[in-house]
């Protein structure tokens, strides 16, 4: 049986907005090449949680953490790591795309120039292969220097996701990926994700029960203690968490919370 290698490593962590405390000494491995759904009530810190894995929060405001945050073994708190190099390694796509007022093209190739000048041969091949890898080459190969805004949302979401393809992340973090989205589009995203299962670390946030039962090979389940503060309750297996947890009302389609479900263990 081959070893779970963590992608990424969190130990003992606390986190501060300023002086609020969000989150308390959270501990988990996260599995290379293996996707994680974090799953728990609103306001218990998730989103918090994720965002702190890349650094993100702290282009919010002024932050405090306590433990570590290893990538692949590198604490990403310390103080000479490379952000840039970080939020390419570990990729976020945001709920509402996030895209840039320029054509397709220039949006895929965005992160991509940054790194680094390339001749338009090898920037074009890329920006091909990252539109295929999100599924969206056939519909935009004839109007690649056509505005990425006059996409639909839920091609705009994909393209936020070629775009991250594009630097060749290792992981790639989502949050609330699938709200606001179509059914159809929906199931797109599930299938581009399925694709990638092998390739990528994914960690996503979800409240859609059925999706997380879906996609995810290991579940984390999140709660907040009496002081409001976000806490890891759990994390196994996806089947293990939902057994103990969910029961079998997973079958019912979306579950609008955890708190009625915790309080029925």
């Amino acid at each position: 049986m081959s070893k779970i290698i963590p992608a990424i490593r969190v130990k003992n962590f606390s986190f501060y907005y300023h002086t609020q405390k969000i989150l308390e000494d959270v501990s988990i491995d996260i599995p290379q090449n293996k996707i994680l759904a974090i799953i728990g009530p609103s306001g218990c810190g998730k989103s918090t949680f994720l965002k702190s894995l890349n650094r993100m929060s702290e282009l919010e405001t002024e932050i405090k953490i306590e433990g570590q945050v290893e990538f692949f073994g590198q604490n990403i708190y310390e103080r000479r790591i490379n952000l840039n190099r970080l939020r390419r390694q570990v990729s976020t796509i945001y709920p509402t795309p996030n895209l840039f007022p320029m054509s397709i093209y220039d949006n895929v190739a965005y992160g991509v120039k940054l790194i680094g000048w390339r001749p338009k041969t090898e920037l074009d091949e890329v920006v091909e292969l990252a539109l295929k890898a999100a599924d969206m080459w056939e519909e935009v190969k004839n109007r690649l220097y056509k505005p990425a805004l006059e996409l639909s949302c839920g091609q705009q979401q994909r393209l936020c996701i070629a775009r991250a393809l594009a630097v060749k992340p290792q992981v790639l973090l989502m949050d609330e990926l699938f709200v606001g989205l179509d059914p159809i589009t929906s199931g797109k995203i599930e299938e581009l994700i399925q694709c990638l299962r092998s390739e990528l670390t994914i960690v996503f946030v979800s409240h859609n029960m059925q999706q997380v039962y879906r996609l995810s090979d290991f579940t984390a389940l999140f709660h907040y203690n009496e002081n409001h503060v976000g806490q890891l309750l759990e994390v196994a297996s996806t089947t293990k968490v939902f057994a103990r947890n969910l029961d079998s009302r997973i079958h019912e389609g979306n579950i609008p919370g955890l708190q009625k479900i915790l309080n029925s263990r």
